[in-house]
């Protein structure tokens, strides 16, 4: 913290706020005892005098901050007012808790402690301490409840001034938020704070999309206050005729919960259509109960609008584990959008705003049994058992967790936060690359999983490595999160770079060792990547050090010999007219007429190899092309190329349409990669026939399955298989072994 002398200007600003907290504290119903208060605001600033925080700004205006917070959005009275003043005095400067003590009294000493005691933050460095802060925290609980609630204000305050700290504090304190503090003010009924909390987490976390998201909210606000105003006309002059004292209140969704709704339903911001809820809040008359009073309001609702039979919550019978009460009806609006309304009386919506502060403001003396009192009373149980092991302990108590994000733990109990849907492999990339590189598996809750594995809320993940793992193509398929991706693609280019670095010096060690060649380097390297229809040396390199091009006819291909059909059987088809051409050019430069006509071009086959397919070349999902099947190539208008069977249905049609888009293709793969083919048998369901089929796939061919459905029907059985195969010819070789199994009398590939 920085540290010099105030301001003027700084002095009358400090000033302002303090006789701003004692306004707000002029409207509650406490018993007023500003004397106390103002005794605290000198002590505390005095304590933190010259003292800046990162902003800039005298430290003494964040502990004013807190208590307005207190009093004004949590309904809390001196006591905790006093204490939110004093909140940072122990830890920051050199009084301690006695001296507190002696000037405030036992019971604001005891809450300054309390909040001394969880000042490092719920997450230490390591798991222990972040158990046992996490556990300090609630213990408090027991002792104050008030030590939670001013906590949670003094983190509302943080996180509405978090922009003046370094990126990486603010990824911190978003996190810990997201994962502490607002299901904890959730669980206390403080839903505006929790609300706020979520928000400014996900401001922090992901500034582009609140920022997006934000200015289509700003863009399309006025239309909504509009629609509201339509709206809620009906309602003033039905509830103004039932003889009722009553607001009505339109509250637009957060930037937060609008993104969740995009995310659970998959949609844009502009299908999101209950982007308002409307909140009646109601005085009852004494004659009558205020359940019945709120169902009386429903019905007249529901008399002008329409209502949804599927979304009508009723937490006025039985009200929330954290005391909220209220009756939930979705309607149908004038302009044909579902609108939320909120029915509640005072009493309710003061405990829905204030939460545990104003629930225990409306108790009677009685026996509470409320779910919020057993919730507390569970909580008190659980840590009255002070050699309970930590980790443990923050297993059982279960926090509601946010549907987009899953917290799980490492083998040392440390907590880590990851988006939902991601594997065991997302995982190891997140704690490092090479533990992603070399991860061959996980083990979950001490038991082992693949690498697959989509992690669930409460999961303690251990990662397998082997030094021997390397990652292959097929493991993109298998992240969902940025940092696996990013991690796997550096790994990819690191290794491409390797192969081409070793397939140049290979291809300059070749054209060294012969004459001819060394001499015409770029000759010689102009002709190769003609002949295998390469565009960049690069990609030269890349196939020789991968070594799927070979360099020991490197003479022949650079300088063909006169009998060129001697080397037919090496050449394909192109190949071979790619010989003629060559022969043509000789029999030129020497003056001897042409008898071949010059050809022309048209668009440059496509090779497909194990590394282009799925970057370069997608097969399309209508006919499954596999290597061996005869494909060809369809360039869209976006530039992607997509390989199709040439009896597709689908390319027959490009073929009549887009005539000028389609390439011819060919295979080049090297059975790296396999893919999966679906293939469809019919027989007779004879005793042991599919025994038969599973020994011929697995055992003599070795081909792994990755699902079987078999069903049988009046001595006739039907089945259908994935494989994972390498090539149309092991499918074909597959199929014959098949069909010379008795019973057999149908084998087919399906798309």
């Amino acid at each position: 913290m920085q540290k010099s002398e105030f301001t003027q200007e700084e002095e009358l600003m400090i000033q302002r706020e303090f006789e701003a907290l004692l306004d707000d504290y002029a409207h509650t119903p406490h018993r007023q005892k500003v004397e106390l208060i103002t005794h605290a605001f000198n002590f505390a600033h005095k304590a933190h005098y010259g003292v800046r925080r990162l902003s800039g700004e005298p430290y003494i205006m964040h502990p004013l901050a807190v208590a307005r917070i207190c009093v004004r959005e949590i309904g809390l009275g001196s006591t905790s007012i006093c204490s939110a003043l004093l909140h940072d005095v122990v830890e920051d400067t050199d009084y301690t808790v006695e001296d507190i003590q002696g000037l405030f009294g036992d019971k604001i000493a005891q809450i300054v402690s309390g909040l001394t005691k969880i000042s490092g933050g719920v997450f230490g460095d390591q798991a222990s301490e972040q158990a046992e802060n996490f556990r300090k925290l609630l213990l408090t609980i027991s002792d104050d409840i008030r030590v939670v609630l001013i906590k949670i204000a003094d983190r509302l305050h943080n996180m509405r001034t978090l922009g003046s700290q370094p990126k990486n504090k603010q990824y911190k304190i978003a996190g810990e938020t997201q994962y502490i503090y607002a299901p904890l003010a959730h669980r206390l009924g403080l839903f505006p704070i929790k609300t706020e909390l979520e928000d400014l987490s996900f401001k922090y976390e992901h500034p582009d999309t609140w920022n997006e998201i934000h200015d289509k909210l700003e863009a399309i606000k006025e239309k909504q206050f509009e629609s509201f105003e339509v709206f809620a006309q009906p309602i003033r002059e039905r509830l103004t005729s039932m003889g009722y004292t009553f607001t009505i209140k339109a509250r637009i969704k957060t930037v937060y919960s609008i993104w969740k709704k995009m995310m659970a339903k998959q949609c844009a911001f502009e299908d999101v259509y209950d982007l308002m809820a409307v909140r009646i809040i109601f005085t009852p008359n004494e004659s009558m109960s205020e359940k019945d009073q709120c169902w009386m309001i429903y019905s007249a609702i529901t008399e002008m609008y329409r209502p949804h039979p599927e979304r009508i919550r009723d937490w006025i019978s039985t009200p929330k584990a954290n005391g909220y009460e209220a009756l939930h009806v979705t309607v149908m609006g004038n302009n044909g959008e579902w609108i939320e309304v909120q029915i509640r009386t005072d009493r309710m919506h003061e405990i829905a705003e204030h939460g545990y502060a104003a629930h225990w403001k409306y108790k009677t003396g009685e026996a509470d049994d409320s779910e919020l009192d057993k919730w507390i009373q569970a909580i008190k149980e659980i840590l009255a058992h002070p050699d309970k092991d930590a980790m443990e302990f923050l297993g059982t108590f279960k926090l509601n967790l946010f549907a987009q994000e899953v917290f799980v733990f490492t083998p040392t109990g440390e907590i880590k936060t990851m988006p939902m849907g991601s594997t065991a492999l997302d995982f190891a990339f997140m704690l490092h690359s090479e533990l992603g590189e070399h991860c061959i598996g996980a083990k979950v809750n001490h038991s082992l999983v693949p690498l697959s594995y989509q992690l669930k809320g409460g999961d303690q993940v251990e990662i397998l490595t082997s030094n021997s793992q390397h990652p292959e193509k097929e493991w993109l398929k298998m992240v969902t999160t940025a940092k696996a991706r990013n991690g796997l693609n550096q790994y990819f280019h690191r290794e491409e770079r390797r192969y081409i670095k070793h397939g140049e010096r290979l291809v300059e060690d070749a054209m060294m060792m012969d004459k001819d060649l060394s001499g015409n380097r770029d000759m010689a390297l102009a002709r190769l990547l003609k002949h295998y229809e390469l565009t960049q040396p690069s990609e030269l390199y890349l196939q020789v050090g991968q070594g799927l091009i070979r360099l020991d006819n490197l003479h022949d291909i650079v300088y063909p010999k006169r009998g060129w059909r001697s080397y037919i059987p090496f050449f394909g088809k192109k190949e071979e007219e790619e010989a003629k051409g060559e022969k043509l050019e000789a029999k030129e430069a020497k003056g001897e007429k042409s008898e071949v006509k010059e050809k022309k071009k048209g668009p440059k086959a496509i090779v497909l190899t194990d590394e282009n397919l799925g970057k370069e070349y997608f097969l399309s999902n209508c006919c499954h092309p596999i290597p061996g099947d005869e494909v060809l190539g369809y360039r869209d208008e976006e530039g992607k190329m997509h390989i199709h069977k040439i009896d597709c249905p689908e390319a027959n049609l490009l073929k009549t349409s887009y005539g000028k888009r389609i390439y011819s293709a060919t295979w080049n793969t090297h059975r790296v990669q396999s893919f999966v083919e679906t293939i469809e048998l019919k027989g007779i369901d004879r005793f042991g026939v599919f025994i038969q089929v599973l020994q011929a796939i697995t055992t003599d061919f070795h081909i792994n399955m990755r699902s079987i459905n078999i069903s049988s029907d009046d001595g006739i059985f039907h089945g259908t298989m994935e494989l994972y195969v390498y090539d149309r010819s092991e499918l074909d070789q597959l199929f014959k072994a098949i069909r010379k199994i008795n019973d057999i009398k149908e084998i087919r590939r399906i798309s």
